[in-house]
């Protein structure tokens, strides 16, 4: 059993934008609609006690709480504060509370009254992002259509211009094959964010990204084989890391391209976007049920769902549930077309929602993932330059080999 170590905290279910890829809302999963808008005080006492005895069962010196959403400023300045109070007063003494909040920056334009909550607590910020004003207009539009982008702007002014600079986790952005990578990524510079995480959209065989083929039956070679497969997110992908790698001081961090090339030069990651490394990521809904990666939306009614919560389940009794261990298989848990790639420690397969086909055997998750071919290419790009730059090193050091 591998014990949790991030516990992701929906505290408010509804969102004040409507982005057309988002897959709370947007996607096969509804149970959204049956929620409460808020997790009750009640519901954050236990959630946090449960926490802190998985933290003392398992020896957990750290465990990272993220506050998510919908929106989860919609909870108020007020509410925000009693829930981080929650959470401190439950860990005090048992483990080290690591505590982020993901955002799409709006709530922190309009409410003054926030961020001194999030700083008094030590917060780390992220921040939802897709590139210029136009890119991030075409998807991320309040409910009335008007677009959002300007007041993530003021947002972003006041949390990197002033005196909460220090809670600045960084950027997350969605790609959009319209717009074009690099001056999306310059874009993103503006604000000179510690971090980005560039997602890749979320879908599936069944439902692709936009851009790539639907499949009618699930692939039986690995696409990344194949020299006709589409590629268009990992072209979109190379361009901004030759952009990025090829810079001559670093500019920021970019979470694939770090990982990746981590894996590829032996070490680890821990993501579930690549790589082998099992989860240790576990959701509380806002009626305190625990369910899987809010990925898995995009999949099916009841995806996420594992049938316990938080007023008659442990932590613990979650990590032993035959969902969690299913994606903490590491290579034993690949499709078999995926265990046999020589790139599978490195991609790990994509993330787990990614892989979802109806017909695929002998679970509907045994398929490759739909950004394989991607993945691939992307993949074996990031590794040529790799292999090139240690060459050119070695070279550099100890001379050319003897004729």
């Amino acid at each position: 059993m591998v014990p949790f170590r991030q516990f992701l905290l929906k505290i408010h279910s509804r969102c004040n934008l409507a982005c057309d890829y988002c897959y709370v809302y947007e996607s096969a999963d509804q149970s959204w609609r049956d929620r409460p808008r808020a997790m009750a005080p009640g519901t954050v006492l236990r959630t946090a006690a449960h926490i802190a005895e998985h933290a003392r069962t398992h020896g957990l010196s750290e465990v990272h709480a993220v506050l998510h959403g919908g929106e989860p400023l919609l909870v108020g300045a007020a509410r925000l504060d009693a829930v981080l109070r929650t959470l401190a007063e439950a860990l005090d003494g048992v483990a080290a509370l690591r505590v982020t909040l993901q955002t799409n920056g709006v709530r922190l334009a309009e409410d003054p009254a926030l961020l001194p909550v999030l700083a008094r607590h030590g917060v780390r910020i992220g921040v939802s992002l897709d590139g210029t004003e136009a890119t991030h207009d075409r998807h991320r539009r309040r409910p009335d259509g008007r677009g959002s982008h300007a007041a993530v702007v003021r947002a972003l002014r006041l949390l990197t211009d002033g005196p909460h600079r220090a809670l600045y986790a960084g950027l997350l952005s969605t790609i959009d094959l319209a717009a074009d990578p690099v001056e999306t990524y310059e874009a993103l510079l503006e604000f000179a964010p510690p971090r980005l995480n560039l997602l890749l959209p979320h879908g599936t065989w069944h439902t692709p990204p936009p851009g790539l083929p639907a499949r009618t039956t699930p692939p039986r070679t690995a696409p990344g084989a194949a020299p006709e497969e589409p590629v268009p997110y990992a072209r979109w992908l190379c361009a901004v890391f030759d952009r990025w790698y090829g810079a001559p001081r670093r500019e920021t961090g970019i979470r694939l391209f770090e990982e990746i090339m981590a894996l590829l030069l032996g070490g680890t990651a821990r993501s579930e976007a690549v790589g082998l490394a099992p989860v240790d990521l576990v959701v509380v809904e806002t009626d305190g049920t625990i369910e899987q990666a809010d990925s898995l939306k995009v999949t099916y009614p009841g995806a996420p769902a594992t049938g316990l919560d938080v007023f008659r389940h442990t932590f613990t009794d979650a990590a032993l549930h035959e969902a969690f261990r299913a994606r903490q298989r590491g290579l034993a848990g690949l499709a078999p077309v995926c265990a046999a790639c020589p790139r599978a420690a490195v991609c790990g397969g994509g993330l787990y929602a990614h892989r979802y086909h109806p017909a695929a055997t002998p679970t509907p998750f045994a398929a490759p993932s739909v950004y394989c071919a991607d993945l691939a290419v992307l993949v074996d790009h990031i590794a040529g330059r790799l292999s090139r730059d240690v060459t050119a090193t070695l070279l550099a050091v100890v001379g050319p080999a003897p004729g």
